[in-house]
């Protein structure tokens, strides 16, 4: 029998209601928890950041000359391991070793004079003390024996004089005679004629012209000098030999300019040939710069010589006519003339010296030294090659203190520090092998790499290893910090709760929550409590 359809949709609601009634009764039920737990301790931390860089020398330099100039000596090769200081690489130094042998010709010259007016200085003040004390008979004899040593003196100054200028003749002779001489065909006729071709025709008339005049200011000189002897006229020898030497040191000069600009191509010369012409040149004038030298010390000191000899007889006078005020008041300004000799002489001694020193730093120049020890990694440099200046010759890496440059992020950057120690593993190794290296250098500014900000930072091994070699990957594992026996949690036992750092402890059948105080956060997920637990007890670390 079939029931009717009312009573159908009240069942269907009774059953409803009695399904929802039960379904509230059972949610109401507490529930039992489940959750993982553990016991607080006291562990090691240790803040370590991992970043990746490449291995390279700490030093590497490339070296070059200030100077152009033809190589003459080239040391090394590439591979080649080197001291510090070795020399690599020389230039071609010839014209500054003569100006340097000039400059200290000079400077001889110079501190000579200066010995002769300290001389002069000492016995002016000694002639003025002598004067304000009066004059005595044995003070006369000291007079007359100054004399007397004075004209030996000058009799020897005469004679350093005429060897200096028969030397000067003989140098000036040998220098155009059995130097220049060999540029020339019938050299000491009226028609000497040069042996190469020149481009520029005027000169090379010119230069043949002046060739004649030489030989014939030559043979007078030499005819001249044979007259010479100690009672002559000095001032008109030494004009004449002045005058001479300019005229020689003119062509000199002269030629030079044309055997430098020498080419085999344009005078027909072999290249030992045009090089023989170049040292000869330069040995002439070398040996004329020295007679100008030489002849111009002679001439100064005979020169002093005749004054000593003037001064020594002038105060033999004074002393035998005695002295007056008049006379010490002359022969104290002798003594203040004597002294500014001295202060000039000194100066021009201190500009001896710095040209001197300036030579030498100028050949200098020439050189190429290391500046560290290391292994040649470039070297560009050939003997017989004209090389100019400021072009990279001579490469230079160190061998040994290696160090590695990795970039730091910004995330990272505060967590590490110079002194920071680090574990080190080299792709090319494997991760079994591990080196100790020290964070030695962070650069203050940052560099972006892929839109990141990150600190160039720089490590050096702790121990030198052969196996480390420059380019190699390094997997490098920082100790940023590492604090020993303290209380340590995993990071996801932490929660925040109205800005507090909440703990879930075991209380009972339940759990009650705690506020900590964090301190470091560990390289695995640890991070340590300052404050709020104790060791010991039991941590909510998840909750189902």
């Amino acid at each position: 029998m079939r029931l009717p359809k009312l009573n159908k949709k009240l069942i269907i609601l009774i059953v409803i209601i009695i399904l929802a009634i039960g379904g509230f009764i059972i949610s109401r039920r507490p529930q039992k928890l489940q959750f993982e737990s553990m016991a607080v301790s006291k562990q090691n931390i240790i803040q370590e950041v991992s970043v990746t860089g490449h291995i390279k020398p700490v030093e590497t330099v490339d070296l070059a000359f200030e100077k152009n100039g033809k190589v003459i000596e080239a040391n090394v090769k590439i591979g080649d391991k080197i001291e510090k200081g070795k020399i690599l690489v020389k230039l071609d130094n010839t014209e500054v070793l003569t100006e340097l042998r000039q400059n200290q010709a000079n400077l001889e010259s110079a501190q000579a004079q200066l010995n002769q007016y300290q001389a002069a200085l000492d016995s002016q003040k000694s002639k003025l003390t002598e004067m304000e004390s009066g004059t005595r008979i044995e003070e006369i004899q000291v007079q007359e024996i100054k004399v007397a040593n004075a004209k030996i003196s000058l009799a020897n100054a005469k004679n350093d004089l005429i060897d200096k200028l028969k030397d000067a003749y003989t140098k000036s002779d040998d220098s155009i005679k059995n130097k220049i001489d060999q540029m020339f065909d019938k050299p000491t006729s009226a028609d000497p004629q040069f042996n190469f071709s020149l481009n520029n025709f005027s000169l090379e008339i010119n230069l043949e012209q002046d060739r004649i005049s030489i030989e014939n200011m030559l043979t007078d000189w030499d005819d001249s000098l044979g007259e010479i002897s100690a009672s002559s006229d000095f001032d008109i020898y030494l004009s004449q030999a002045e005058k001479n030497l300019d005229q020689i040191n003119s062509f000199l000069e002269q030629i030079a300019n044309v055997v430098n600009g020498l080419t085999p191509a344009m005078s027909g010369l072999s290249q030992t040939t045009i090089d023989t012409h170049k040292s000869n040149t330069s040995i002439a004038r070398t040996n004329m710069n020295t007679a100008v030298v030489n002849l111009s010390a002679a001439k100064e000191g005979f020169e002093a010589a005749q004054s000593s000899l003037n001064l020594a007889e002038q105060e033999l006078i004074l002393s035998k006519a005695g002295t007056v005020k008049e006379q010490i008041d002359s022969q104290k300004f002798q003594v203040k003339q004597a002294e500014a000799n001295v202060v000039s002489q000194q100066a021009k001694i201190n500009q001896a010296e710095a040209s001197v020193e300036n030579t030498r730093v100028q050949m200098e120049k020439l050189i190429l030294r290391s500046p560290i020890a290391g292994i040649v990694t470039k070297q560009e440099a050939k003997v017989g090659e004209f090389v100019t200046a400021n072009t990279v010759m001579v490469g230079i890496m160190s061998d040994k203190n290696f160090e590695i440059e990795t970039n730091i992020p910004e995330a990272d950057i505060a967590k590490v520090k110079i002194g920071n120690l680090a574990n080190v593993t080299l792709d090319a190794y494997g991760s079994s092998v591990v080196w100790q290296a020290e964070l030695v250098k962070i650069d203050p500014s940052e560099t972006m790499i892929e839109g990141v900000s990150t600190y160039k930072t720089n490590f050096q091994f702790k121990n030198e290893d052969e196996r480390i070699k420059p380019g190699m990957t390094a997997n490098i594992d920082i100790i940023a910090a590492q604090h020993e026996n303290v209380i340590t949690i995993p990071q996801r036992s932490i929660t925040d709760k109205d800005g507090k750092k909440i703990v879930k402890i075991i209380d009972g059948n339940g759990f009650k929550e705690v506020e900590v105080e964090t301190g470091m956060r560990g390289s695995e997920g640890e991070i340590e409590i300052l404050k709020g637990l104790n060791e010991g007890d039991k941590i909510i670390t998840s909750i189902k």
